[in-house]
């Protein structure tokens, strides 16, 4: 099939690449001319793993092409996806779609056959039913149809959802559009991934209420964590064992400094401002948007204590920028919370990201930032880790501490085994778990599966 994407920012480029993969013929176009160029030469705008490895693949077979031209990509394009940002509008929280219904504008002015056009974006519910009106009002007599089919792609794991998502949501009631959504999709309904169709305003909504309970989750896990530090529990065994029961699943149950990114923090506010425009009181949403927000601000009141009140003076080297992992996304990330805390405070800040640390330097061009861990925390008097990155888990905790004036290291992810770290010299702390020093050892638990069971989907992770 002949498909057009508008636009190249995370979610368009990594549908787009993966729609090629299966086969189909994909042009993806951007208004920006200086991103096209670099996707033509082989350079990815953002980091996903595997990405580019991907993209050169179709681009090679012919596949996968790119432009600034949206007429004529429209023109050719049996689907058009519009793909464009729906970030936070600025005042009051509301999700702009001045970018969605401008691009709905031109489409309806270059499309010439039936066309479907596809809302990718993330949207409040009711948008579809506003760019269908736009559309229909500069294209009176245009064919086309509109369709919700909304995206569920984790930074970090995007190709791999792509290609094996838990289920489609496609929002239509044309059926005309229903086939060809089906065709489209064709090697995932082939594969036995469910393709759920229901109305255009229903789908819109499942995205906003998937990232809000899932959000809830992490709210609802650091709470528990914070219950574990006093009550002198550990909140590794609390999320497993909630985790075990099929009606709670164990994803979204590692507790860390809060969610940020992308998604989750502006469609939380989105979805408690369309709630608001249709008069339905949403308590729960709001106060896990709040509780976030208070958890970020606070995630540095944890190092400040653990180097005994005070930071004024000290250099804290903070390993991780990225708001999650695998991604070079610094938006809502904790880390900028944490340290801008931390500044505030007095402290010197040193930090070391892997992927993120250009994004970081646009947002923090104040604090210094090194090539690697163990230059970052050289003279350090605390280490706090706050992204999840692999390459954090295999620090040699040895060499970390021996370059360190202090011995103070606040994993907020819990990634770093307690134990090792005090054997190397560490005064660990963590999240839902009492500090762990060599005098005062963590207690074990066993989280190992029962002898014989088959659990592959209750693995605890991170969201």
């Amino acid at each position: 099939m002949r498909v057009a994407v508008i636009g190249v920012g995370y979610v368009g480029l990594v549908s787009g690449a993966c729609f090629a993969q299966f086969g189909h013929h994909v042009h993806c176009v951007d208004k920006d001319p200086q991103r096209i160029a670099a996707l033509c030469a082989g350079r990815m705008p953002i980091y996903e793993p595997h990405l580019d490895a991907l993209v050169a693949d179709n681009v090679a077979a012919g596949r996968l092409t790119f432009g600034t031209d949206l007429a004529a990509a429209v023109r050719d394009a049996e689907v058009v996806f519009i793909a464009v940002g729906t970030p936070a509008r600025r005042g009051d929280g509301h999700a702009d779609l001045a970018h969605v219904f401008a691009c709905c504008r031109d489409i309806a002015q270059a499309i010439q056959g039936y066309t479907v056009v596809v809302t990718k974006s993330t949207v409040p519910v009711g948008t579809g039913d506003r760019v269908e009106h736009i559309m229909r009002v500069v294209q009176p007599q245009g064919a086309f149809a509109v369709v919700s089919n909304p995206e569920f792609l984790r930074e970090g794991a995007a190709i791999a959802d792509f290609q094996h998502p838990d289920r489609i949501v496609i929002g239509t009631q044309d059926e005309r559009a229903r086939a060809i959504m089906t065709n489209l999709y064709r090697p995932l309904a082939e594969a036995a991934v469910p393709l759920f169709f229901t109305t255009r305003r229903t789908a819109e909504l499942v995205k906003y209420a998937a990232n809000a309970f899932l959000a809830m989750k992490i709210g609802f896990v650091n709470e528990m964590a914070d219950l574990c530090e006093r009550a002198d529990a550990d909140v590794a065994g609390v999320a497993y064992g909630i985790g075990l029961d099929r009606r709670i699943g164990a994803q979204f149950l590692q507790p860390g400094p809060g969610f940020g990114g992308s998604c989750f923090p502006k469609d939380i506010q989105a979805l408690i401002k369309s709630a608001q425009d249709y008069g339905v009181p949403s308590r729960i949403i709001e106060t896990v948007a709040a509780a976030n927000e208070q958890r970020k601000r606070s995630m540095a009141r944890r190092l400040i204590k653990a180097c005994g009140g005070s930071v004024r003076g000290l250099t804290i080297a903070v390993l991780g920028l990225t708001f999650k992992a695998d991604t070079d996304d610094v938006r809502e990330a904790p880390a900028t919370s944490i340290i801008t805390a931390l500044q505030d405070e007095g402290a010197e800040v040193r930090a070391y990201d892997p992927q993120g640390m250009d994004q970081a330097r646009a947002l923090m061009p104040d604090i210094a930032y090194a090539t690697d861990p163990y230059s970052c925390v050289a003279g350090a008097h605390a280490v706090a880790i706050v992204t999840e990155w692999s390459a954090f888990r295999t620090l040699d905790l040895a060499r970390l501490r021996s370059r360190m004036a202090g011995p103070v290291l606040v994993d907020y992810r819990n990634i770093i085994p307690a134990a090792e770290a005090a054997e190397a010299g560490f005064r660990h702390v963590g999240i839902g778990r009492r500090s762990v020093t060599a005098e005062r050892p963590a207690p074990r638990i066993d989280l190992t599966q029962p002898q014989g069971a088959v659990l592959p989907e209750l693995a605890i992770a991170a969201g």
